[in-house]
């Protein structure tokens, strides 16, 4: 299977030597040129990274990338971009991408990036798969759930909450403490949302797997 590249660029004319360039390297590549058509394109397809350039129409590169990490999406992300300074490269990290590259740029150069994370990605990926039963698995690295074959939609919350439950099989855990793991310091947690998302998991998991402890807290069986 090829590896699948999202690129958004504005420039036409790099956006289509990126393209033709990386096509003939054998990846399969998309291209999309204003952020909110690729925030739209990230939801609906699944990629195995971005390249995103900074200032573009719409929404730029920065809070096109905060936006999809605040969903949960962990698709490896590089910038590509004529900015140069150094708060700029420090905001380009804080919104979460792995690599930065300035314009211009040897197309050599950015196929040397994009697979150098493509393999670390593989590498964790391997180790990072958990199987719940024989037709469910849960990657801890992407947290992306798969039931025969197929990625369950999960919410950034429900993501968060069945990893907690499975780097805590079969041990009870406390109210707080999920409310702790799953909920940032500065929000409001809520025992309503975490008995849906705990409804939710069980539609896909089983009802069996999530057992409720009353007024105590929830296990998470293995058996």
């Amino acid at each position: 299977m090829k590896t699948k590249l999202l690129l958004l660029e504005d420039d036409l004319t790099l956006s289509e030597t990126v393209v033709d360039y990386f096509e003939e390297e054998g990846f399969d590549i998309k291209a999309v040129y204003d952020g909110d058509e690729a925030q739209e394109i990230m939801y609906e397809e699944k990629f195995d990274l971005f390249l995103l350039d900074v200032n573009v129409p719409s929404q730029n590169g920065f809070e096109l990338l905060k936006a999809v990490r605040k969903e949960g999406n962990s698709t490896p992300a590089i910038f590509i971009t004529s900015l140069n300074s150094m708060s700029s490269l420090e905001e380009g990290f804080e919104s979460g991408c792995d690599d930065y590259i300035r314009k211009p740029f040897e197309l050599k150069e950015l196929l040397l990036r994009v697979q150098t994370i493509i393999k670390r990605e593989f590498s964790k990926n391997k180790d990072s798969i958990v199987q719940i039963d024989e037709n469910i698995s849960f990657d801890t690295s992407t947290n992306e759930l798969t039931k025969d074959n197929e990625i369950v939609q999960l919410n950034f919350k429900e993501q968060k909450l069945l990893k907690f439950f499975l780097q805590n099989k079969d041990e009870l855990l406390i109210h707080d403490r999920i409310y702790d793991y799953v909920w940032d310091y500065d929000e409001q947690y809520s025992d309503n949302s975490l008995r849906t998302y705990i409804k939710n998991l069980r539609k896909v998991l089983g009802k069996d797997r999530i057992v409720s402890l009353k007024k105590l807290g929830y296990r998470f069986n293995t058996k």
